[in-house]
Formats: structure tokens, C-alpha cells, sequence
């Protein structure tokens, strides 16, 4: 039986959703403009590593739009098997792009931020996880 999840588990999803959302619109929308500035303040750190290249930003804006939009559906609908798809895809695509970001720091951003980045990244990646837990049988009969 797929069952619904948990309220806070669906809260949870709007949580994670913006991130992605304002990224993956803005790379899609504005791609140069992406490139150049990301993330609009401090650092810019995709043009850190150049040369821009419009179809790869674009594909990437399209990955990020794509999980923000699949946990937002999930949290709309409320059903365990939309959320543990949506939490899948975000897993799958935040697990290596945490991976890159720890193993190859920019050079634009300080030691400092470095870390404050990695440690962003990661908290996502666990609150994710979490969800995901929240999300099995047993967590809504609790």
C-alpha cells in the first residue's frame, strides 16, 4: 500500500526545493548570466571554471529544475512512492555534485568558504536522507 508520509516529511521537501529551483531557472533563463555570477554574491563560482559553454549550463539548470520540481510534486501529492522517487533523483543527482565540490575546491572561494560550502551541500544531502526515513511504512503509523 503506498500510503501518505508524514506532514513534516512533506515539509520537509519544500524545504529542499528552492535551492534547486532558483538554480535551475536561473541557468535556464538567464544562462550567461548563470555562468558569470553564480551564486550572486561572493565567489562566482561556475565561471570559476571556464570556458562557458551554453548547452552543458543549460543541461545542468534542466537537472537542477528537474529535482526541485520532482519534490515539489512529491510534497503536493503526499504518497511514500512520490516521495521516495523524488528523494532518489535529488540523492542522485546532489551526491556527486557534493563528491566534485569537496574533492576539486574553486580557487575563488576561501578555505573558510570551502568548508561552508561542503557543509551546505552535505546538510542537504542529509536532510534528504532523513526524509527519506521519515518516508517508510512504519514512520506514519508513529
Amino acid at each position: 500500500m503506498d500510503g501518505v508520509v508524514p506532514p513534516w516529511v512533506r515539509i520537509g521537501l519544500v524545504v529542499l526545493a528552492p535551492a534547486h529551483l532558483v538554480t535551475g531557472l536561473w541557468a535556464l533563463l538567464a544562462t550567461r548570466s548563470w555562468f558569470d555570477d553564480f551564486p550572486g554574491v561572493g565567489a562566482r563560482l561556475v565561471a570559476a571554471e571556464p570556458p562557458f559553454n551554453e548547452h552543458l549550463a543549460r543541461d545542468a539548470g534542466a537537472g537542477f529544475l528537474a529535482t526541485a520540481l520532482a519534490l515539489l510534486a512529491a510534497a503536493a501529492l503526499g504518497h511514500r512512492s512520490a516521495v521516495l522517487v523524488a528523494l532518489v533523483a535529488y540523492v542522485s543527482f546532489s551526491v556527486p555534485h557534493l563528491v566534485y565540490h569537496a574533492a576539486n575546491p574553486p580557487s575563488a572561494l576561501s578555505g573558510v568558504a570551502q568548508v561552508a560550502n561542503v557543509a551546505l551541500l552535505s546538510s542537504s544531502v542529509v536532510l534528504a536522507l532523513v526524509l527519506g526515513w521519515g518516508a517508510r511504512p512504519s514512520a506514519a503509523r508513529r
